[in-house]
Order: C-alpha cells, then structure tokens, then sequence
C-alpha cells in the first residue's frame, strides 16, 4: 500500500515538495499584500499545503484571508481605540465553537446603539445589541470583487474561482477557553508533543463566516476556526501517517461515495487521524503496518459511528456529524465500515482513484524494479514542474496587479516601483521572507532599468555598458523574458550584433521543451500533468539546469522606446466605455501594454536583427523557423498571446512584400 502510494505521488519527497511551494507563495502573497499597503494576512490550509493529496483526488485550493484593521475583543479590556472592535458572544442558546460578534464604536469602548451608525451588514437583535452579520460579510465580499466574475459560496468560502477556496475571516490573538482545555487535556501524552502544545498556546484562531444550521442565529453566528493548531498537527506527522490519512482520504472519495455520497469529509478523515494517532503506540507507526493503521483508524471511526457522534478533536461539544452525515447516512456507514473491517480491507481493491486498487494488487508481481523507480521518479518530477509552473503564474499575476493599480492611479509608475522595490529590499533582511523577497526584487529591478532604457533611448542618449550591466542582476527572473528585453534594448538602440548574441543565447536555451507562462491568461489543459510528464521524457539529462519556463514578454508604455514599433500598435487598443466593460479583470491587468511569448518574440527579432545586418540567408532561416512554429499543431499549449504573434509574424510577411501572407495572418490574428 505504501509503495502504491509512491507511485501515485503521495511519496515524501512530493509531499514535502508541495507542502514547500505553498508555504512560499504563503509567503509571497503576505509580501505582494504589503507592498500594495493591504492590511491582510494570507494563509494556505488543507491538502495542498499539507502535502496530503494525489492527482486523482483533485483538491481544491484553501486559501484563508485575515485582516489586521479589525480587533476581536474577548473581554472590555481588549478594546482598541481607532480599531473596527467586535466583541465575542456565546451564551447557553449559542451552539458550542459558535459565537455573535457585537459591534462596539471606535473611539469609546461602549456598545453601538445606533444602528444607523454601524456597519453596512450589521443586523439588531431583539436585546438591542448590534451584532456583525456572517451572512452580511460573506455579501459584502460578492459585491465588492463582483468584478473579479460569479461567486461560488461554500460554507464559509466565497470564491471567484473554480478550484479555489477562499475565506475572509477574522484572527483571535487572546487566549480562548476552548484551546487553553484542550492544551491541559493533552498535557502528559506521547502526542501531541509538548512543544507543539506550546507554540498552540499562542497560535491565533480565526472567525469564519458560517453559523450552525439548527441555531437561531445561523445567519449572524461566526464560527471558531483553530486552521494554525490543526496545520502544526499535521506538520508533526510522520510519512506513514500521512500515508495512513492519503488513504483514508482515497477511501472517503472513492469507496464511501458510492454508498453515502459526499457527506464525509476531508476534516472527518483529519480528526480520527488525531485520535488513532493520540490512541496508538509511536513504535507503530512505521510503513510495513500501513494496513493495520488503516485498520485502527477504520475502527475509531466504527466506534464513533455507533455513538452517533464524532467530537471535534480540539473544541469541546462539537458533533462533527451534526448537519453533515444524517442518521440514516450514519448507520449505512457503520453497515460499509464494519463489513470493510471484518474483510480484512479487501475492498481497498475497489479504490479506482489513481489507480490505487490495482497498483496494491500488481505491487511486487508485475512490477519492474528499476521501471517502477523511474516511473515515480517521472510523476515526482512531473509534479515539481505543475507546483512551480503554478506559484510562477501566481507571482506573474501579482506583479502585473501591482503594475495596473499604478497605471489605474494616474501616479509616476517609475517613481512608485522604485516604492515598491525600497520595500522590497527590507523583506530581504527577514530570513524567513528573504528568498520570496529576492524573487520580487529581481523583477521590479527589471522593469525599473528597462523603463529607464526606454527614457535614455527617448532622449537619443548612446546606451552605455553600465546600463546594460544593470541588467545582468535580473537576467534569471526566468530563461528567456528579461534577456528578450535586453536584445530589444539592443536592438533598439542600433547595438545589432550585440542583439544578436544576446539572442543566440536565449536561442539556446528556448529548446522544445521550455513551457511559457502567463500571468493573466489561462489555456485549458495547460496545467495537466501530461505536459509537465513530457517535458521531464523528452529530457535526456539528469535534470534541468534552470526551471524550464518562460515568462511572457511585456512592454508598458513607460519602456515603448525599448520594443520594436509593431507593439506600440498593441498597446492602443480600442478604450471606449463599452468596450472596456466587455473586458474581464485579468483582460484589464495588460491591455494597456503589449505582452507576447517568448518564443515568437525571440524569432522575429532574429528576423529584424539578421536583415538589420544585411545577413538575408540567416533572416529568411528566422522567418521559417518563426512560421514553422506557429503552424505547429500542438502550440495551443504553449501560446497565450496568439494574436500577438500572428501579428508579428504577418509583419514579417509585409516586410518581405508577400502581401497574400501578410492579410492571411493578420485575419487570422
């Protein structure tokens, strides 16, 4: 089972591979929120950043939003002058890890009685107390991102894309009854272990928009979150328990759907982990006892099936199975598991997801030893690539976020990067944000220098070797982007075999199996793992010497000096209030610039480089390596700005005067 497990990418180098990427977009959204002067605190929970998922279970991104602009009082004497101030409320009528949130005024510490006053989804309760409304925020949020396109609401989620979750919530920084028990509960334990239960002393909780269903104040209540302590539980697992909660997971979708639907959920596996792991000797929690771990957690949950009841492992008095598994949902489960367990888990066999089921049967039968290393090898490589490929399309996107509300503020964009980049280069002295840090740096150093270029080469000043120098620092930002702005630079400023060499070696480094990255389109398919998976075969190496992606190339009208004069044609689209309106948010991000792959842009710069020389044999090789792409079946993947590079592919055409080429592509375009 363990080895299975290996083979369908829950092994410990991709479990700790995924946990590492999202801990450092964790950390590059908490920068990008920052520099923006956006007072959130932004944290990845759930499989992803666990490591705890497989490609067969298709696990939707958790994503958990706190802002620091509002202080939650447990007492009066937390109050806060100038703060938005909510004080907590739980009484006997309020279901357990429930609570109302009152409104309290900024600049005295007393109730708002004015309702008129308050916030804009505060509702009044019969006693006269204002209370902030879970429901109302949950509103709030649909209307004030409604740009973004159609919400999808999910319990406390309000997300504005498909495979994400996303929380706005509130952080509890005082210590709170419910934890302070459940610490002095577990003190004396093999686990959790004493220094965990330390750091959970002061670990802040959150308040998630979502009331309890029988509660008659559903619609206001907010619930008490405690995602930090859970994260260091999970943190201290070992590679057979979360093995033991992969499979778990896999039984939950693929065998317990059949019989109860979706009712079980992935916090219903983590919480009878928490109890067969508190409940089970250290010395047996090792890979060879895989299935008899199963088998233990498989009993717990028997156990609590029969009570009707499964407690939260941490907040006293909380039913897990109250408002999700019904009564007659519980005894067809207890029915399953107890059938499952006196089979001997036989019908782990029956586990579609990942070809789990018939990789246990085949395991040490049909298995080629050295075949099936490579083989996880490939798929633990292949997942690297997606993770990677993934957080560079987040960054991508969140610099060109930084960029539009710039431009869309009508301020001095060079003036305000600079802002950006001096705080920057503060993070860069934080150990644990230094390398996110130095990621931003890079790339805002670049634009700087680039619309700098752009400036000398507008004012006929000769472009000098310092300037060119300055580009070295961000030359890998990626394989090919930066260097592409540098040959335009060059090419620009009358430096034609200096482009030219510049370009042989992006040339060189764009072989076939580079994969471009956009940070404001998106092409399905472009994420499947088939793409990464043949990336990874069609290298011969042991590996790759850089990541093998390229960033599209784009050009604000700050740097138009710097690219060639086609693309000032991209950057005057048509902007009359109807069409604009037509635009999604991500459309808005860069159609005020011009933005092309890497690929196309490095070819018709050979072309317009090669004929600047007069060097005609190797700039018709150019245009035919350039058609020859385009016209290739499966560039579909890897070309996010098409039109754009039907264009400059039918400018090329223009330039040779094949006019019947020239109108073909840019109709096409």
């Amino acid at each position: 089972m363990s080895e299975a497990l290996n083979d369908s990418g829950a092994g410990k180098d991709t479990i700790m591979e995924r946990r590492g990427t999202y801990l450092w977009r964790e950390r590059m959204e908490m920068i990008g929120r920052q520099l923006l002067a956006i007072n959130v605190h932004g944290f990845h929970f759930g499989s992803q950043s666990e490591g705890t998922t497989t490609l067969g279970l298709q696990s939707d991104i958790d994503f958990l939003q706190s802002s620091n602009t509002v202080n939650i009082m447990t007492v009066w004497e937390d109050w806060e002058a100038g703060m938005g101030n909510l004080l907590m409320l739980h009484d006997d009528t309020i279901p357990p890890q429930q609570y109302l949130l009152q409104a309290i005024q900024k600049d005295t510490p007393e109730p708002h009685t004015i309702y008129s006053l308050c916030y804009d989804n505060c509702v009044l309760k019969d006693s006269g107390q204002i209370l902030y409304s879970a429901e109302g925020k949950k509103q709030e949020i649909e209307d004030q991102y409604r740009y973004l396109g159609k919400a999808t609401i999910n319990g406390p989620s309000v997300s504005f894309q498909s495979n994400w979750d996303v929380v706005h919530a509130y952080h509890v920084l005082k210590p709170l009854p419910d934890i302070q028990n459940w610490i002095h509960r577990c003190r004396g334990r093999h686990w959790p272990p004493v220094q965990l239960l330390e750091a959970a002393r002061v670990a802040p909780c959150f308040l998630v928009p979502a009331g309890h269903q029988d509660s008659d104040y559903k619609h206001e209540e907010w619930r008490l979150s405690p995602n930090l302590i859970e994260r260091l539980l999970m943190f201290s697992f070992n590679i057979t328990q979360l093995k033991c909660y992969v499979i778990l997971k896999l039984i939950k979708k693929s065998l317990l759907y059949e019989n109860v639907g979706d009712c079980i959920t992935s916090f219903h596996c983590k919480t009878i982990m928490f109890y067969t792991i508190e409940r089970t000797h250290p010395l047996l929690w090792f890979e060879h006892n895989l299935s008899f771990l199963l088998l233990l957690s498989l009993q717990i949950l028997r156990k609590y099936l029969r009570l009707g009841r499964l407690p939260h492992y941490i907040i006293q008095g909380v039913n897990l199975f109250d408002g999700k598994v019904s009564k007659v949902q519980q005894r067809r489960l207890l029915v399953y598991i107890d059938n499952m367990i006196r089979n001997n888990l036989y019908d782990v066999f029956y586990i579609g997801i990942d070809n789990i089921g018939s990789r246990i049967q085949t395991c040490g039968l049909l298995r080629n030893g050295q075949d099936g290393e490579l083989r996880r090898e490939c798929l633990h490589n292949s997942i690297c690539l997606l993770l990677k490929f993934d957080s560079m399309q987040t960054l991508f996107t969140r610099l060109n976020g930084f960029i539009y509300l710039i431009r869309s503020s009508n301020t001095n964009l060079e003036k305000e990067i600079k802002y950006l980049l001096h705080y920057a280069v503060q993070y860069s002295t934080n150990a644990r944000l230094k390398s996110v840090a130095f990621v931003f740096i890079k790339h805002l150093y670049a634009l700087v220098q680039s619309i700098q270029s752009s400036d000398c080469l507008r004012l006929r000043i000769v472009a000098n070797n310092e300037m060119i120098l300055r580009f070295q620092y961000s030359l890998n930002t990626d394989l090919a982007s930066s260097r592409l702005k540098l040959a335009s630079l060059l090419y620009s400023g009358g430096y034609l075999h200096a482009a030219v060499r510049v370009l042989a070696d992006v040339g060189r480094r764009c072989h076939n199996r580079v994969k471009a990255v956009c940070g404001c389109r998106r092409i399905k398919g472009d994420d499947y793992i088939p793409v990464f998976a043949n990336m990874i075969s069609g290298n011969s190496d042991d590996g790759f010497i850089e990541p093998p992606f390229a960033l599209c190339v784009r050009f604000h009208w700050k740097e138009a000096y710097c690219c060639p004069n086609i693309l000032l044609f991209e950057m005057n689209r048509n902007i009359t209030e109807e069409e604009v309106a037509q635009r999604s948010y991500f459309e808005k991000l860069w159609m005020g610039c011009a933005e092309v792959d890497a690929r196309p842009f490095l070819h018709y710069l050979q072309y317009l480089a090669y004929g600047g020389l007069g060097e005609r044999d190797k700039q018709i090789r150019a245009l035919g390596v350039f058609d020859s792409y385009m016209n290739n079946i499966g560039k579909e993947i890897f070309l996010y700005h098409m039109e754009t590079a039907l264009n400059l592919l039918g400018h090329c055409y223009e330039m040779e005067a094949d006019y019947e080429r020239t109108l073909s592509y840019y109709k096409m375009s």
